[in-house]
């Protein structure tokens, strides 16, 4: 890998996304649009104060990760990777290319979404209001992680759509957002406590709430951080040149 490469497809990536307004408000926008609807649902109420920071790793998690792994598809489909990839452009180059690329967006999808959540919708933190940040520039960088995993094995955007039951689905069923996972049944709460989006729920709740200290949220995000790495890794490896 090479990091002139990297930086290279990063930037055409980025500048691709420039020339797509579609594409860039429902990267920025949209996860806060979402999340104001919840508050307005919930509002006077003190549902939004307890569900509000899952919201904020459930949204965006889901908007980058249909984008990344559309994307990606795209560019196979159409042959530039294929091309690509005849140049001295490695599937690693490639890879944290789309990462980096996508990981700046969701570092200004989350200071909109953090910023509207407690500015806006009143989304009160009792924590750290840059360790939510964190968790949730980390929460948005798993959601491409993943969608780069699944890129790598879908053959049309349909199929992208038909891996959310496989990569979205379970991780929000058993994340704790319906039911904390401690009341599941014992082999769905041993499912959930190792998946990824429930380490961001977690931690993002722990920071809202202020009941945890920096420690517990940043062995969270180190769990997070194994899975973002390890679905960059395995999208590498499995990445194919064209799609037939």
């Amino acid at each position: 890998m090479n990091p002139m490469r990297t930086l290279a497809t990063a930037g055409r990536v980025l500048m691709q996304i420039r020339h797509d307004p579609r594409t860039i408000g429902l990267l920025l926008i949209v996860p806060s649009l979402l999340i104001g609807l919840v508050a307005w649902i919930f509002d006077e109420t003190p549902v939004f104060a307890d569900i509000g920071p899952a919201m904020l790793a459930l949204f965006p998690f889901i908007v980058m990760f249909l984008v990344t792994s559309i994307g990606t598809l795209r560019e196979r489909r159409s042959g530039t990777l294929e091309r690509l990839l005849s140049m001295p452009l490695g599937r690693g180059d490639f890879i944290l290319g789309y990462t980096l690329a996508f990981g700046l967006l969701a570092v200004a999808q989350t200071a909109i979404a953090v910023a509207y959540a407690t500015w806006v919708c009143g989304l009160e933190i009792e924590g750290s209001i840059g360790m939510l940040f964190v968790v949730a520039i980390a929460d948005a960088l798993l959601g491409t992680a993943l969608g780069l995993l699944a890129s790598a094995f879908a053959r049309t955007e349909f199929q992208v759509v038909q891996f959310m039951p496989v990569f979205v689905f379970p991780q929000i069923l058993l994340g704790g957002i319906f039911l904390p996972r401690d009341q599941l049944p014992d082999v769905l709460e041993v499912v959930g406590d190792w998946l990824p989006l429930s380490h961001a729920i977690d931690a993002l709740t722990a920071v809202s709430t202020g009941d945890e200290d920096a420690g517990y949220v940043w062995l969270r995000i180190l769990f997070i951080a194994c899975w973002i790495i390890g679905a960059i890794v395995i999208g590498s490896l499995t990445l194919r040149r064209r799609t037939p």
